[in-house]
This record gives structure tokens, C-alpha cells and sequence, in this order.
């Protein structure tokens, strides 16, 4: 009877898992990966699974970071590695950044051939004179966890998907006795001469290469280990080094290392494995990646993908994604659906796991440590994503938060400063844009319930990071409220970033009972007063005498004290605290009047002349949306008592900036920020200050939307009415009770329940 019973509980245990995994819809169908690789978008088409270390994609072009000495412009087109207005294709290499404004990866780039070897890799207009080819986006087709296209040059057939560690490349070869696949280890994103330190490659049998490149780029030190198997025993290898002439040589001059050598380094090396090749013989490599060593590489290749096809593991990647997506099952139509999955796919690309499967990984100390008890995270962009991108997190990936939060703590403790990280990627921090803004990241993880460690170490961590003084005018901050527009180029943005941060520090304080640490940094939260010019009504640059600057212009982004913005968008960065900067501006009339300026002011062409991140179409008005400083601004209406204006900008902002297009995304897509606004904006609601419980509640665009929560609950939201022209709120029901001060509560999301908005076509005033 016993042994019934046994039986009967585990046929339905099976029952009821399957049940849950067949209520799966298949919502990988709405994902679009080429939304964003026109223009500004600056996403990739490869495959990459969620928040995968390898982000196996296309590049087209080679063009250098250096021209004639100096910075060359059009690089910036190429931080994703590929662009869709592109007409060829010079390989296929395994690490990308998705959507940033800067770049660095590209890191062990594959193309196969066929015919005479050549080891350049040709132009765009002459792709015929290297490796390179032509395609067609008729031939292409992306998807998530999955990218193919046909190399129309050399007729092969190319495939790739991908796990965690490891990419994957299936090439479907014509019948040739001259096949070749290529590894170039020279190529990378934002080249430039010396960038690659060391390169080094050992061929371990006639189907298995190991090896590792270290460079320094935006990442000062970063060294990506390797291994690389192929389905098919090569016949021949070989390698050519660009080192270019040397002083000293050495004595492996003794052999010839260019053909069937099976142990090469230089700085500049490239590869290649020939083969014999079958009408529609398919060729498959699998190549992973470590940040400890080759035989890291080695187990990560076999116990992720070892004895699977491509198929298989495409099939997995997929399945991955699928049930990522279905965290969120929204209705709408089918574009409304593509855009918005294709928004989620955006927002779980990165962070990216950085750690072996051992748990092994490299430390900004250089050292290796092992992560215990929780994934270790790079690919931190948090200038742009501490908006949106982890707020969203602690909604629909709290978990995964958590660890992001956890891996930012083991680089404060593991970093010769003692510094959370500011722009963190491969064991390194790239110092980029302003602002401490991990400490809002954290702040927010503890005081949402989802941080699962010491979080009074969090907080010595933010007052460390926070008092750094040598760090982009912070010792000045701190004595005089403001920084000298003499001392720092982005002295307005810094001092208000600072001042946000500084309230996120304070409400942590608050939160563990620490009043005087709260005391001090609510107070250092106002300095943001400082560089507000009453005369003028705008953020102004101000001079260590106390006078503001003279020659000051309020559309410009260019020696204004301002970093990615003007001054029109950062007067209104103060999300910590709308009411008094709405008292600052004159009260709630006049701030409205001044929002109202914003979006319906005309921006003359001459504002892009100091900018490379946006165009025309990023901007609304003066209102830029195609970056981060004013992504909470709309929501601001609400403060002024106009919240219907709120909801129709809102609704105007979704429109016009996401498209399911290629060139679909008004400005970078910066590692999701961009991707989350338009998922949590769509919802109906957005944090304009993370670091806080609260929410502001704008215009949902969606229909229906049930959010599948980590916690065993769902949060459903239903629109009734909700139209293109339907945009206004008329009522909001949180589980029948009415909301009226246009704000939700992170705890009554986490609880569960609905929120249900009644929509009009009409403003309630």
C-alpha cells in the first residue's frame, strides 16, 4: 500500500511538473534580435543564452579604434561588432557587449572559406581580397539562442547557437579539397595597434585547440582562456604571425611554427585548420571560454555541451529563453508582442556570467577566487542600469539580483581601492561614465527584501565608495556641496548623480536603523541646490568662487558640466526628491509649464554636433530619450498634479521610440536600460527613484499581463479599454481597492493580486 501510495505521489508530482512546463507559451517566436542593429542600437544578432558569458555573434566590419593618431569616429558604429546597413561579413567571434556606447570583446573570431587561403580579411568594397564575404539579410535569420546566415562568397551554410560557456558554429560546407576555418586571434572590437598584449595557441590533437589572449583596452587587464573542438579531424594547420619584425627573436627560430606546429604565441597570431570537405558536409566547432585557464575551458566545452549536436544544444538555448520569457506573458498584438519580448530578451542578455562551471573566476585582485553560494556577474553598465534595468530585476529576477549584488560586493573586497564598481567587466573596472551607482543598485536590492547578505556590509561598502575622494571631484563635493566647473568637465552631472546616490546611501541607513549615517547623507542628498540657478531656472555650472559660469548654454552638451545630456534634460534630475525641486522651479504650475516645454520645445540640429549616441529620432522635443539622465522625467507630471499628461507622454514616448524594426531602437540600447524602461513603462509603472518602495504609475500599453514571480505568486494587470488613443487612467483597483495617489508599492507587487486600470480616450483632470 505503501509502495501505492509512493507511486501515485510521484506520477502526479510528474504530472503537475509537466502540466506547469506545457503552460510554457512559446513567446520565443516575438523575439527579434536584429531590433537595434541599425543606427544607434548598437544590439547583436548572435546567440547568446540568458545572461550567458559567450555572446556568439556576426561581425562586419574591421575598422580601427585609431586614425592617423587619433580617435576614429566611425568605430563607434561597430560596439556591437555588427551593423545592419552592412553588406558583408569578416567572421564570427564569441564575446559582445549589447547596446553600450563604448565597446571592447570580439575575442576569437572564426570565419570558414573555401578555396585559395588568404589570412586578411579584405574590405567591404573588396571583400574578394580577404576572408571576408558578402550575405544577404534574405539569407539571415535571428533568433533567440540561434543565428544563421549564408556566406554567399564562399557558398557555405553558417549556424550558430550556444550554452552558458560555450558557442557553437555548424558551417554546411560545398564539396571542396580546399575548406578552411580561420581563428584569427588579432581580431577584436575597437582595435587599435598593441591592444592585443599575448596571444597564445597549443593544438592538443588533429580536433582540439586550447589557448588564450590577454589585451589592453577599455578593460586595462583582461586575459579570456579557451578551447576549441571540431566534429571533424582537421588535415592540416597552420598560423602566421603580424608580429612584424623583432629585435630579439628567441630560439624557437630553430622550427618552422607556420605550418603543423602545434605550440605558437605572439601578440598578433592567426590560425588556420584545413580541411577535405563533401558537398553539405557540415562542419561543427564548439569553442568556449574561461577567465582562469585552459583547462577550465576544457570542462566548461564538456560538461556543457560535450556529446550533444548542435540541434541539441540549440534546442536547450532555446527552451532557456522560452522559459525566461514566460516570467511575463503579456496579450497584444503581434507587433506589440515582438517588441515587448523582444525587450526582455534585451533586458537578460546582460550581466553576464563570469565565473567557470567549477565556480572558478578571476578577482580584480588578478587572483582566483571561487564564487560560493551565488553566480559571479560582469558586464556592469550601472550608469545606465541602475534606472530600470535592476529595479526590473527585483521584480521578475530578484535572485539573480541578488548575486549581482553579491559579485558587486566581492569586487569592493577584492579591489586594491576598496570601491564598488562604477563600470565593472573581466576582472577589471573601466571607470566609465559618472556617479557611484552601485550603491543605489545595492541600497535598493536590501531595501526590497532581496539582498541575502550582511547588508550592514553593503552599507560600509557605499560609505566607502561615497567618501572616495580622489575619485572625479568627490573630496570637493564633499567640502563645498558642488564641484568647480574648473576642476571636473561634468561637474553639474557629477554633483547630481552624487546627490542621488547620497539619498540612496541615507534611505539604507534609515532602513537598518543607522540615523546618524542617515543624517548625514539626507544631507549631503541636497546638494544638488547648489548648482540650481534660480535666475535662470536651470542646472548651471558654478566656479570654486561661488559665482555661477558666465558663458552657459542650456542646449548644449558640450562644456556645459554636463555628461550625455544637457542642461534642459539633467535640471530635472533630482528623482530623489521632485517635490522640492518643483518648489526650486516655482511650484507645480511652473514646473508643469516647464515639462511641458521640454517635450514640445523645437531642438536645433546643432545640439548633435558634440554627440555620437543619438539622432533625430532618440529625441522628442528636447526631451532625449535616446539617453539615460531624463528617463524618469515624464513620470514627473504626477509630482505636478497633472498626472494624465504623465500618461500621455508615456504612451508617445512608446510609441515613437520602440519600433520592431531594425533601426527600431531611438538611441543605444545601453546592456537593457533602454529595453526596461519600455517593459516597465508598458506594465504601467516605473521606479523614478530606485532605493525606494515606490513606484510611479504612468499608462499601461499592454492589454493583460500576468507576472510570473520567483516567489510562487503572480501579479496580474489588466487595462480595460487600453487603445493607441485610449491612453488615459480614469481609475486603478489594486485588488478592488482604489489607488489614488498614482503610486504602487514594491510589496504589493511581490504579494501578489491585480491592478487593474479602466482607460480612457479622455484626460481625468
Amino acid at each position: 500500500m505503501k509502495n501505492h501510495r509512493t507511486t501515485v505521489f510521484l506520477f502526479l508530482l510528474f504530472f503537475g511538473l509537466n502540466l506547469k512546463a506545457q503552460k510554457f507559451e512559446k513567446l520565443i517566436q516575438y523575439v527579434n534580435p536584429l531590433i537595434g542593429t541599425e543606427k544607434m542600437g548598437h544590439t547583436y544578432p548572435g546567440a547568446t543564452v540568458p545572461f550567458g558569458a559567450v555572446q556568439l555573434s556576426p561581425e562586419t566590419d574591421t575598422i580601427s579604434y585609431e586614425l592617423n593618431g587619433k580617435y576614429n569616429g566611425e568605430v563607434y558604429k561597430y560596439c556591437a561588432g555588427y551593423r545592419y546597413e552592412d553588406k558583408t561579413i569578416v567572421g564570427f567571434s564569441s564575446t559582445h557587449f549589447s547596446g553600450t556606447g563604448h565597446s571592447d570583446l570580439g575575442d576569437f573570431l572564426i570565419m570558414p572559406t573555401v578555396g585559395k587561403l588568404q589570412l586578411n580579411p579584405g574590405t567591404a568594397s573588396h571583400p574578394e581580397s580577404g576572408y571576408r564575404s558578402r550575405f544577404s539579410h534574405e539569407n539571415e535569420k535571428a533568433e533567440a539562442g540561434y543565428y544563421k546566415v549564408k556566406l554567399d562568397d564562399h557558398h557555405i551554410l553558417a549556424e550558430l547557437t550556444a550554452s552558458t560557456r560555450t558557442g557553437v558554429h555548424r558551417y554546411t560546407f560545398p564539396k571542396s579539397d580546399q575548406a578552411h576555418i580561420i581563428l584569427d586571434l588579432t581580431a577584436g572590437i575597437y582595435n587599435y595597434e598593441g591592444k592585443n598584449v599575448w596571444t597564445y595557441v597549443r593544438v592538443e590533437n588533429d580536433g582540439t585547440v586550447t589557448g588564450y589572449r590577454q589585451t589592453n583596452g577599455w578593460a586595462r587587464t583582461r586575459t579570456v582562456y579557451f578551447a576549441m573542438k571540431f566534429s571533424k579531424p582537421f588535415k592540416s594547420y597552420g598560423q602566421k604571425n603580424f608580429d612584424g619584425p623583432q629585435v630579439y627573436r628567441g630560439f624557437w627560430r630553430k622550427f618552422d611554427q607556420t605550418k603543423n606546429f602545434p605550440e605558437i604565441a605572439g601578440k598578433n597570431l592567426k590560425m588556420f585548420f584545413d580541411f577535405d570537405t563533401e558537398e553539405n558536409e557540415a562542419v561543427e566547432v564548439k569553442l568556449a571560454i574561461s577567465p582562469i585557464s585552459q583547462t577550465n575551458a576544457l570542462e566548461n566545452l564538456e560538461k556543457e555541451t560535450g556529446g550533444q549536436s548542435f540541434d541539441q544544444i540549440k534546442a536547450k538555448a532555446q527552451e532557456n529563453w522560452n522559459k525566461e520569457l514566460n516570467k511575463i506573458v503579456i496579450k497584444g498584438s503581434d507587433t506589440e508582442k515582438t517588441n515587448f519580448y523582444t525587450a526582455m530578451y534585451h533586458t537578460f542578455i546582460s550581466p553576464t556570467t563570469y565565473m567557470d562551471i567549477n565556480g572558478e573566476y578571476k578577482g580584480l585582485d588578478q587572483n582566483v577566487h571561487k564564487a560560493e553560494g551565488f553566480t559571479n556577474y560582469t558586464t556592469f553598465s550601472i550608469w545606465d542600469t541602475y534606472r530600470a534595468l535592476h529595479p526590473f530585476f527585483n521584480i521578475i529576477q530578484p535572485k539573480r539580483n541578488n548575486d549581482m549584488v553579491k559579485s558587486m560586493m566581492a569586487h569592493y573586497d577584492q579591489f586594491s581601492m576598496k570601491m564598488l564598481p562604477i563600470w565593472s567587466h573581466y576582472a577589471n573596472d573601466n571607470w566609465c561614465m559618472s556617479g557611484y551607482h552601485s550603491v543605489s543598485v545595492a541600497a535598493d536590492a536590501v531595501i526590497k527584501g532581496n539582498y541575502t547578505g550582511d547588508p550592514k556590509d553593503v552599507l560600509k561598502a557605499c560609505i566607502a565608495t561615497a567618501n572616495k575622494r580622489d575619485y572625479e571631484g568627490i573630496g570637493y563635493y564633499m567640502d563645498m556641496g558642488y564641484i568647480p566647473a574648473e576642476k571636473n568637465g561634468t561637474s553639474v552631472s557629477n554633483t547630481l548623480e552624487y546627490a542621488y546616490d547620497d539619498w540612496a546611501i541615507a534611505q539604507l541607513a534609515k532602513h537598518l536603523g543607522e540615523t546618524e549615517i542617515y543624517n548625514q547623507f539626507i544631507k549631503r542628498s541636497e546638494n544638488w541646490k547648489n548648482n540650481f540657478d534660480p535666475k535662470a531656472g536651470f542646472m548651471r555650472p558654478r566656479l570654486a568662487d561661488g559665482s555661477f559660469k558666465k558663458d552657459f548654454d542650456v542646449l548644449s552638451t558640450h562644456g556645459q558640466g554636463f555628461i550625455e545630456g544637457n542642461s534642459w534634460n539633467y535640471s530635472f534630475f533630482v528623482p530623489q526628491n521632485p517635490d522640492g525641486l518643483m518648489q526650486m522651479m516655482g511650484g507645480k504650475k511652473k514646473f508643469a509649464s516647464k515639462l511641458d516645454e521640454l517635450f514640445t520645445m523645437h531642438l536645433p540640429d546643432e545640439f548633435f554636433a558634440d554627440t555620437e549616441d543619438i539622432t533625430r529620432e532618440g529625441i522628442i522635443g528636447g526631451y532625449v530619450h535616446g539617453n539615460e539622465p531624463a528617463h524618469h522625467v515624464a513620470y514627473f507630471y504626477n509630482w505636478a498634479g497633472q498626472p494624465w499628461k504623465t500618461q500621455a507622454q508615456i504612451r508617445r514616448i512608446l510609441e515613437m521610440q520602440y519600433k520592431a524594426t531594425p533601426d527600431g531602437l531611438g538611441g543605444n540600447d545601453d546592456a537593457g536600460q533602454m529595453s526596461a524602461w519600455y517593459i516597465l513603462s508598458s506594465l504601467g509603472f516605473y521606479p523614478v527613484a530606485p532605493g525606494s518602495e515606490d513606484y510611479a504609475v504612468g499608462s499601461p500599453a499592454v492589454d493583460h499581463a500576468v507576472l510570473n514571480l520567483e516567489n510562487g505568486k503572480t501579479f496580474e494587470i489588466e487595462a480595460i479599454n487600453q487603445s493607441p488613443k485610449n491612453v488615459y487612467v480614469e481609475k486603478i483597483l489594486l485588488n478592488g481597492k482604489e489607488i489614488k495617489n498614482f503610486t504602487l508599492k514594491h510589496s504589493e507587487i511581490m504579494a501578489g493580486g491585480k491592478l487593474t486600470f479602466s482607460m480612457s480616450s479622455k484626460p481625468k483632470k
